[in-house]
């Protein structure tokens, strides 16, 4: 076992802000059972240091310098190698107010522990063998699950089944790395032995396996950090209308008026599983004023941010100049157009007057008022996101950016090599791009990876975890 920090003990308040029942204050490191035990009596006595580990003790934390009782509290005691760090691990489970937890934090820092930087237990668990960097980063996906199905890519990626996958093709790589350089000084006997050959099988087998990996690194993108869905249209054409009726709730003011919506209103949905950022937004029109037209400005700018673009039109009045301009700023965007208030039965708009602007896109008709082709509208946000593919979250889903980018440059370095291969380039020449594959897939994992991009990653995890 690595221990990381050798003369430090951490600590800080691993429950979430706020009032609750139960509260959490985590140390981890050399000093973890001895600071512990300085600081808690136990109800039946002993010391922190001789309990078992994986243990529960009931008990009192006190301030022996105030000589009085902080809070009556749990203690669990991990002891290295079995904890979350792999170092001596000691949780305080208090009483949630954040003055009681705040008051126990205090202690224990005044005792000698030191103040934990976010993500920093993760950062030692990582450190110490016991996550590679894929399952460190799945641990705050976790944490910000929105949907069953984000929860489910979460663990899936925490159990190392990306891990896994990675590995397998790092060490396919590494054996024939290993071919060409032992005879790197010989290099007509692989030529002999049908050797380019069997390099050329290889990789075309693991560029086909990253291939797959990349296939669904934009629906596990989308499950990680949510569609971001824009409902634009002119004003007074039922866009808050459409969001309440997605929230099932009147969660936007709807009225007559035209430009009720000045401000961009961002809500969270969960659409079978896939998670939305729903981004309700002020009407594109000639602004009448400056709170309006910063309005449309946002409008714009959110636009040009979006997953995917819910045009709504009004069949009431028909395909006017205003909605063309909406459709014309949703070119180039992934677009589905919404014919709302199809309850008034006027139908004035026609399909072919929207693809003649925006080409071949989904077009729905619903009424937002009467919750009328809103099940339509999820089933083709669903079938957008998964593009007709069964994806099943708990197998090796790539879901983070990072992630993807590396196994791009890793497929980039495997043509590279195929080609290499059918220009006849010499052998020793194919290891650069042989390693290059190797060390991207290894900055998945964390194994090929600089310490400047390890702190960035645990930089954005929360205090506590």
């Amino acid at each position: 076992m690595v221990v990381v920090y050798e003369g430090t003990t951490i600590a800080a308040i691993s429950s979430a802000p706020g009032e609750a029942g139960i509260g959490i204050v985590r140390l981890s490191g050399r000093a973890s059972l001895e600071i512990a035990g300085r600081v808690f009596r136990a109800r039946r006595g002993g010391s922190v240091a001789d309990f078992k580990t994986h243990t529960v003790h009931y008990g009192h934390i006190y301030d022996a310098d105030a000589g009085r009782v902080v809070d009556e509290a749990l203690v669990v005691v991990m002891k290295a190698p079995r904890s979350y760090t792999r170092e001596d691990v000691v949780e305080f489970h208090c009483h949630g107010g954040m003055v009681a937890l705040q008051s126990v934090l205090e202690l224990v820092l005044r005792e000698g522990a030191t103040l934990a930087e976010p993500g920093e237990f993760t950062k030692r668990a990582f450190l110490n063998g016991r996550l590679d960097l894929a399952q460190a980063e799945a641990v705050i996906d976790l944490i910000r699950a929105k949907t069953g199905t984000s929860l489910e890519a979460a663990v899936g990626q925490l159990q190392g089944k990306l891990s896994q996958r990675v590995r397998h093709l790092r060490q396919e790589l590494l054996g024939i790395l290993a071919e060409v350089e032992g005879t790197i000084d010989f290099p007509e006997e692989i030529m002999d032995s049908g050797g380019v050959s069997r390099i050329g099988l290889v990789v075309e087998e693991v560029k086909g396996e990253v291939e797959k990996l990349l296939e669904g690194a934009e629906t596990g993108r989308i499950i990680r950090q949510g569609l971001r869905t824009v409902i634009a249209g002119k004003p007074n054409v039922g866009k808050s209308s459409l969001l309440n009726a997605l929230l099932r709730e009147n969660r936007a003011i709807v009225t007559n008026v035209p430009g009720t919506t000045r401000d961009v209103i961002e809500e969270y949905l969960n659409v079978r599983g896939v998670p939305v950022v729903i981004v309700d937004t002020a009407g594109i029109c000639n602004a009448a004023d400056t709170v309006e037209r910063i309005g449309v400005e946002r409008t714009r700018r959110e636009l040009r941010a979006a997953d995917l673009v819910l045009v709504v039109v009004d069949d009431s009045r028909g395909l006017e100049a205003e909605d063309r301009e909406v459709l014309e700023a949703a070119r180039g965007r992934r677009v589905m157009v919404l014919v709302n208030k199809v309850d008034l039965g006027a139908g004035r708009v026609q399909g072919e007057e929207i693809r003649a602007v925006l080409g071949e896109v989904p077009i729905l008709r619903i009424s937002a008022r009467e919750n009328r082709g809103i099940d339509a509208l999820e089933d083709a946000i669903v079938e957008m996101v998964y593009g007709g593919r069964v994806v099943v979250p708990a197998s090796a889903l790539v879901t983070n950016i990072r992630h993807q980018q590396a196994l791009f440059e890793a497929k980039k370095h495997l043509q590279d090599v195929l080609a290499g291969i059918e220009e006849g380039v010499p052998v020793d020449l194919l290891t650069i791009d042989l390693k290059g594959a190797w060390e991207r897939l290894g900055e998945i994992t964390g194994e090929t990876v600089g310490e400047d991009i390890i702190d960035e990653i645990f930089s954005r995890f929360c205090l506590g975890k």
